[in-house]
């Protein structure tokens, strides 16, 4: 993307399951209403009308909060069918591309107008999810063909202007998933030799790189302290990053 295309910051929050990425999402957007912005829920949106908000309706806020997948279109098929643990098994390039489609939709829509228009969009998880976790399918997909995935190379041509890695022992996960049953997704990730192999990709000089090269700045957050910790260090990750900007 060119320099001077787009006036917004996009933060994205990632890393394994479990590991605190929504509660950092939640916070940011408790700051942004402390900074007397105006906060659309777009998880909450889409679990409600079960669609995206068209453009115009963006307008009036200034701050988006966004996850990945979406709780609409595609993105609700993904959640409550291809990722469920519910027996059924999908092939991996069809759940690659389902993700791939639903990122396009969602850039398209929302995250590209939101930051032509100068908005924050905080994100829980995108492009960052498939690099870590496509590969480690019993189906791998490696990164040349996730790339060339339309929805994809969007959101790199879009990278994220702030990366934080949420970073947790698997094995506390692992406690952490089961100590929440109510919220527990039941996705087929969430088994602990899984998310070993998903850590050191997150992890990994590689990962880091790929978002580097793009722009992006990446900033690693120990998430397995108390809650209220987690929280200051992502506002600290945030804050130095607008303040060096």
């Amino acid at each position: 993307m060119k320099k001077g295309k787009k006036k917004g910051i996009l933060v994205i929050v990632d890393g394994i399951d479990g590991s605190g990425k929504g509660t950092i999402i939640q916070h940011f957007g408790q700051w942004a209403r402390k900074k007397k912005m105006k906060v659309l829920d777009l998880r909450k949106y889409g679990q409600k009308y079960h669609s995206l908000p068209d453009p115009a309706e963006l307008k009036k806020y200034d701050a988006i909060l966004s996850a990945e997948p979406t709780f609409s279109l595609i993105g609700r098929a993904i959640r409550e069918e291809l990722v469920k643990d519910n027996g059924r098994e999908y092939s991996a390039h069809a759940t690659a591309q389902a993700f791939s489609l639903d990122r396009y939709l969602l850039y398209q829509r929302i995250i590209i107008p939101s930051l032509e228009q100068g908005k924050f969009v905080f994100q829980e998880r995108g492009l960052t999810t498939s690099i870590a976790y496509q590969p480690l399918q019993a189906e791998p997909i490696y990164l040349p063909e996730i790339l060339s995935y339309e929805g994809n190379k969007l959101a790199l041509k879009y990278r994220p202007d702030l990366l934080i890695i949420t970073e947790l022992p698997p094995q506390l996960v692992i406690k952490r998933l089961d100590s929440r049953l109510a919220k527990k997704d039941d996705a087929i990730f969430e088994n602990l030799p899984f998310l070993k192999k998903a850590a050191k990709q997150f992890s990994a000089k590689w990962f880091k790189k790929i978002f580097e090269a793009e722009g992006s700045q990446v900033c690693y957050l120990d998430s397995s302290q108390s809650i209220a910790y987690g929280k200051k260090l992502a506002i600290n990750c945030l804050e130095k990053f607008l303040a060096e900007k």
